[in-house]
């Protein structure tokens, strides 16, 4: 699996404007439901899916990165999106820090395998804190996404 599969360039903001959790999920939320052409989705469900994970366990991995994720029936495939918020959102990370690089995983119900791999995959991608400090420099959605795809691609 590459994430060229499951992430698009509409699915990527440098410029997230959150500064809560609640917020920062609902506005991940908004990539999905306008990035993702061939599905409809409901925004309260997909935010709801991300909070009922979120009250698991915090998906704050640490270092200024959070991999929310979540499954819904109403999703025929795996997809991302990545969010990259200036100032930092709370998100109750490990470290304590806040989270500068948000990646959202969103898969059917029943696709477990699929889904812990891209969470593997965009995990491991982000440790490298090069291209964390990239990913934050970014200008635009387009050089955020071409940096992860990029990056991604290097490694498979």
């Amino acid at each position: 699996m590459r994430l060229k599969g499951i992430l698009t360039v509409e699915r990527v903001t440098v410029r997230l404007g959150a500064t809560t959790k609640s917020d920062a999920l609902a506005e991940l939320a908004d990539l999905f439901v306008e990035g993702v052409s061939d599905v409809e989705l409901d925004r309260d469900e997909v935010v709801r899916v991300f909070e009922e994970r979120e009250a698991l366990a915090s998906t704050g991995v640490g270092s200024g990165v959070a991999i929310p994720h979540g499954r819904l029936a109403s999703v025929p495939r795996l997809v991302a999106a990545v969010g990259v918020s200036a100032a930092g959102v709370e998100f109750d990370a490990i470290d304590g820090r806040p989270a500068h690089i948000l990646v959202a995983v969103l898969g059917p119900e029943r696709q477990t395998g699929e889904h812990l791999k891209a969470l593997a995959r965009f995990s491991k991608l982000l440790r490298n804190g090069v291209i964390r400090q990239k990913l934050l420099a970014s200008s635009d959605a387009k050089a955020a996404y071409d940096l992860l795809i990029e990056e991604d691609e290097r490694r498979s």
